[in-house]
């Protein structure tokens, strides 16, 4: 069946029924390794010359049919799913980057990424070079002989700015590197960016596409438009043998399949960050109502934002939805007139006031994840961004008072009614006034 709209691949995507048993929910197998029907069959599946499972660290038909339905999702030729979110950007950037160069990435970034980027990857002699803003001139200005690749978040977290996917394609393709998107906060549902033009794809599968904060899993997706060939002399790795490999050459095995065929060969096989079968499931259930999730989260924090924009003991609110945002125009041009249910806001009296609101949150869980169902707060400064400087703070749009809201399914009043009891705590609410009188 050709699913052509994303409600239905969330759905049927990748599985129609088990060949063994009829089944129509994709089974858990929950398996190791897998027979082989002779010596010359095993010889085979090593030498990639037959389809088939050999060990579930490299494939597995659960974690298949996964990857399978993520790639239809995004618009693109293949995926691999491995066991993070965090392990999909690790192999997203290694497959294409070796010793002495580097990638020019926004400064707008999730902080463990921001950890991977400026104090990991430098130690293996890969440098990452931050651009000074998330505009397309900025990230062209850092681009030399040894980029390999540009790398931005579509939606910023916590930022929650919005990248020019099409110009930065553009100016990625002129210096001939490909361009690398996180696409965890739009998902592919608000946001395709192989439609505009992104090469790679990187999903923390944990957030909105699992939905319901069970489930760890991380996806990365190949459009199979890059064309490694005609930069051979940039991305040798593609189409030279692989000693490692038994001299294979991936872009002549697996033609425009060959991003995702060395990052499977090399770097899942080799360092093992495997999906368990049963996460794979999970994210499959998941997946099933992201698009109804999606439509709920984008409609409940509409209703949140205008409320704290309207609200005396806010002092600003960064929500893209609203014309005076600065990204509002992307907005209307990439999501839709959509907005992502990722809100950030600073409360009056600074952070003193902002540590009183985030302490005396009820329904809202304060936590590190997002795109639970559950509605969710994050202080990023103390927490998921407590590792980078006040200056390296501050250009990823991390600010001391910033509150970060991961509006969920709720019932909007019910949402509303926690925030506006919570926001009494700042100091400046009605009942404090009353208090004070």
């Amino acid at each position: 069946m050709q699913a052509v709209r994303n409600e239905t691949i969330a759905i049927h995507g990748g599985f129609d029924v088990d060949p063994a048993t009829h089944a129509v929910a994709v089974p858990i197998y929950q398996t190791v390794a897998y027979a082989f029907d002779s010596a010359e069959h095993g010889a085979a599946l090593f030498n990639l010359e037959v389809e088939g499972h050999r060990y579930s660290r490299i494939s597995n038909p659960t974690t298949a049919v996964l990857e399978r339905r993520v790639a239809d999702l995004e618009g693109g030729l293949d995926a691999l799913c491995v066991s993070s979110g965090q392990a999909a950007l690790h192999y997203a950037v290694s497959n294409v980057v070796e010793m002495g160069h580097n990638i020019v990435s926004v400064p707008q970034l999730y902080g463990t990424t921001h950890t991977l980027f400026a104090h990991y990857l430098p130690r293996l002699g890969i440098k990452v070079r931050f651009a000074e803003s998330d505009q397309p001139a900025a990230i062209e200005a850092l681009i030399d002989d040894d980029t390999r690749a540009v790398f931005c978040e579509s939606v910023g977290n916590p930022a929650g700015n919005m990248c020019d996917i099409e110009a930065m394609a553009e100016v990625a393709h002129r210096h001939g590197v490909p361009l690398i998107v996180d696409n965890t906060v739009a998902t592919p549902i608000l946001l395709r960016p192989i439609d505009y033009g992104a090469d790679v794809i990187v999903h923390s599968l944990t957030k909105f596409m699992g939905g319901h904060g069970t489930t760890l899993g991380g996806a990365i997706v190949d459009s199979g438009r890059f064309p490694w060939k005609q930069h051979a002399k940039r991305f040798p790795m593609f189409s030279e043998p692989d000693h490692s490999y038994h001299g294979l050459v991936y872009t002549d095995h697996f033609g425009a399949g060959a991003y995702i065929g060395r990052c499977r060969s090399v770097y899942l096989r080799t360092t093992g960050s495997a999906l368990a079968p049963l996460n794979a499931f999970l994210l499959l259930q998941g997946i099933e109502t992201v698009a109804l999730r999606v439509e709920r989260h984008v409609e409940n924090a509409r209703k949140v934002a205008e409320f704290l924009r309207r609200d005396p003991r806010v002092e600003w609110v960064n929500y893209v939805g609203f014309p005076d945002s600065p990204y509002h125009a992307l907005a209307q041009k990439y999501l839709g007139g959509r907005a992502c249910s990722l809100i950030t806001f600073g409360t009056r009296d600074g952070q003193p006031g902002a540590m009183r609101f985030y302490n005396a949150l009820k329904l809202f869980k304060r936590l590190v994840n997002l795109g639970d169902a559950k509605s969710l707060a994050c202080h990023p400064a103390s927490t998921t961004h407590r590792q980078m400087s006040p200056e390296e703070q501050m250009k990823a749009g991390v600010t001391p008072e910033l509150i970060r809201l991961s509006i969920g399914i709720e019932h909007s009043d019910d949402i509303i009614a926690d925030l506006d009891q919570a926001l009494n705590a700042v100091g400046h609410g009605p009942e404090a006034e009353r208090a004070a009188s």
